[in-house]
C-alpha cells in the first residue's frame, strides 16, 4: 500500500480510544492477509466440493475484516477485537473443510494455507493491541 493510503490510515487509527501506539506494519499485514484469503477462498468455493458454504463464508468475513480496518471511524477496541475473533473462527471452520480435501485438491491446500495465514495475522493484531491496554 503507498505511503498516501497508511499515512491516511494511520491518522484514522490515531482517533480510536487508546490506539495512538498502533503499528501500521502489523495491521498492514493483517490486511494484506484477509485479502489473499478472501480471493483464496472464493477460488476455492467454486470447485464444487463440501467446503464451498465455509469458502465462501470465509471470504466475505475477510473482506468485511479488511475493510473494517480500511476505516476505522466508529470502531472501538473492543469491537475490533470481536472482528477479529470471528475471522479467526471462520478461517478456523473454512481450514478444517477444506483440509479434508487437501490430499486431493491444490486448490483446497491453497485455500486451507491461506486461512492459517489470516488467521496468524489476525491473532498478531489481537497481541498487538493486548499488549497496548
Amino acid at each position: 500500500m503507498d505511503s498516501m493510503m497508511m499515512n491516511a490510515m494511520s491518522k484514522d487509527m490515531m482517533s480510536m480510544p487508546g490506539m495512538d501506539m498502533m503499528d501500521m506494519s502489523v495491521m498492514q499485514a493483517c490486511m494484506d492477509a484477509c485479502s489473499a484469503c478472501e480471493q483464496a477462498c472464493t477460488v476455492c468455493s467454486t470447485q464444487m466440493m463440501s467446503c464451498g458454504p465455509a469458502c465462501m463464508n470465509c471470504a466475505d468475513m475477510c473482506n468485511t475484516m479488511m475493510r473494517s480496518m480500511m476505516r476505522m471511524q466508529g470502531m472501538t477496541p473492543a469491537s475490533m477485537m470481536a472482528m477479529l475473533d470471528a475471522c479467526i473462527a471462520m478461517c478456523q471452520t473454512c481450514m478444517d473443510e477444506c483440509m479434508e480435501h487437501a490430499d486431493h485438491s491444490e486448490v483446497c491446500k491453497m485455500c486451507a494455507q491461506s486461512c492459517q495465514a489470516c488467521m496468524d495475522a489476525c491473532m498478531a493484531m489481537k497481541d498487538m493491541m493486548m499488549a497496548m491496554s
